[in-house]
């Protein structure tokens, strides 16, 4: 139902003429399309006006409602309908607008608590002429100001990340957790910007992930992503668990995308904690594996051979086995892994020839120091293999960890591990390991008669 075209008319002021055509259709048009409810009062309190979200919330139509005093007898009850109709028509003379609550009357006798707004409307001649009257109910107010809060205390508070992408794939707004994860320093900084340009590496998964909730929906699951992020202490690896959302327009007939909702969570602590836990695990049960496995061995040159096969499982590309020849104290290879295809490690047939390692390579370091020596190359390709060969490393070589081997207080020479281009530099970590499995070695080694200095 909606209002007539001189009811519509009337909004124009009491001195107006009522005017028929497009201007009151319109008029008409755009009460019955508001979403909240509305109706209006004049002077004397006298309904002139009721949309069609005022009859979906109440049950009276316009034909029902429109010339009503007030809402005595029908919207409300009797005993309350003094003080509402007071309070209403006070907005007619009172600076800015009114809120109030009351309890309305349904047609079907039901009871609903709705929010109003009211103001004053002035006639022509500035004067008080009527009061109109915006009301809605309170469940769906509060509903609303809920996501309201629910939005801003996202944006401003939230211990995790929220990042608005428009449908280009650029954040449109970002809380203030995600601009310190993304280091862009504020809030607004990031807006509008290429996630290539927040992003150093892993941009890819994050694009993908987006175009796929445009198209697709939300995934079921969080998902964990590993990127690579610029911040005030340079570039960082982080892993951030991800929950995506579709945002749609809800004005529009038909779902229109205005982009996707992003929110995340910095777990690269546990997720490190958890890693080196299962490195530890899987290192420890190495070592048992690989003590158990040479204690079988009726040569001890095998058991050190078969103690460096099980250590280079997820740890190294690469092993070279170096000890003390019996004459004048110089290394020579005694076992490796084949330098092309990936093997275990050998036996250097015709071992015995000194190896012409230059001053400072890192196997002499670790002989010196009576330690570990860690290496890597920070060249290009060419540079890599040029590297390697002046050390006499497999041409893939490019880091490097090298551990004395000692027992009874001599040291029996050398072991070095080395990794290629596809595996992370050796860290402290992995010299603690190393040692671990040197030190079982080198118990073999010294079972096998190599002589020490």
């Amino acid at each position: 139902m909606s209002a007539s075209k001189s009811e519509a008319a009337s909004a124009l002021g009491p001195d107006e003429p009522e005017r028929d055509g497009p201007g009151s259709d319109l008029l008409a048009a755009l009460l019955d399309g508001m979403d909240a409810a509305l109706c209006a009062f004049d002077a004397d309190g006298v309904i002139t006006h009721w949309n069609r979200e005022a009859e979906r919330i109440l049950g009276w139509s316009a034909e029902e409602a429109v010339g009503r005093r007030g809402f005595a007898g029908w919207a409300v009850r009797t005993a309350d309908a003094d003080d509402v109709q007071g309070r209403l028509m006070a907005a007619m003379t009172a600076p800015g607008r009114q809120v109030h609550e009351f309890a309305l009357l349904r047609k079907d006798g039901g009871r609903v608590l709705v929010r109003t707004q009211s103001a004053g409307v002035p006639g022509a001649d500035g004067r008080p002429a009527g009061v109109y009257c915006a009301f809605s109910e309170v469940h769906a107010q509060i509903d609303l100001e809920r996501s309201i809060a629910l939005s801003e205390a996202l944006f401003e508070d939230a211990s995790w990340g929220v990042v608005l992408v428009d449908v280009d794939l650029r954040p449109a707004v970002v809380n203030r957790y995600a601009a310190r994860m993304l280091g862009a320093g504020g809030r607004t900084t990031a807006l509008g910007r290429p996630l290539g340009e927040l992003i150093v590496q892993g941009v890819e998964e994050v694009e993908g992930a987006l175009h796929h909730v445009l198209a697709d929906g939300a995934p079921g699951a969080l998902v964990e992503l590993w990127l690579t992020v610029r911040t005030e202490e340079g570039e960082q690896r982080r892993c951030w668990r991800s929950g995506f959302l579709r945002l749609a327009s809800p004005l529009a007939e038909e779902p229109v995308p205005l982009g996707v909702g992003w929110l995340f969570q910095d777990v690269t602590e546990a997720r490190l904690a958890e890693q080196e836990a299962d490195r530890q695990r899987f290192r420890s049960s190495q070592l048992h594996r690989a003590a158990r496995a040479a204690a079988e061995c009726e040569d001890p040159m095998e058991a050190a051979t078969t103690q460096l096969d099980f250590a280079l499982a997820g740890f190294a590309d690469h092993a070279l086995l170096d000890v003390l020849s019996p004459e004048g104290g110089r290394l020579v290879r005694a076992a490796a892994t084949p330098s092309g295809a990936p093997g275990p490690v050998a036996r250097v047939v015709g071992a015995g020839i000194p190896l012409r390692y230059p001053q400072g390579h890192p196997a002499l370091q670790a002989m010196d120091r009576a330690g570990s020596v860690r290496t890597s190359t920070g060249g290009g390709p060419d540079r890599t293999e040029s590297w390697a060969a002046e050390r006499q490393w497999p041409r893939d070589a490019v880091h490097a960890l090298s551990t004395v081997l000692r027992s009874r207080g001599r040291t029996l020479g050398v072991v070095t591990f080395l990794r290629s281009a596809n595996r992370p530099r050796f860290e402290r970590p992995d010299a603690e390991y190393a040692e671990s499995v040197a030190a079982h070695v080198a118990s073999a080694l010294d079972l096998a008669g190599v002589q020490g200095g």
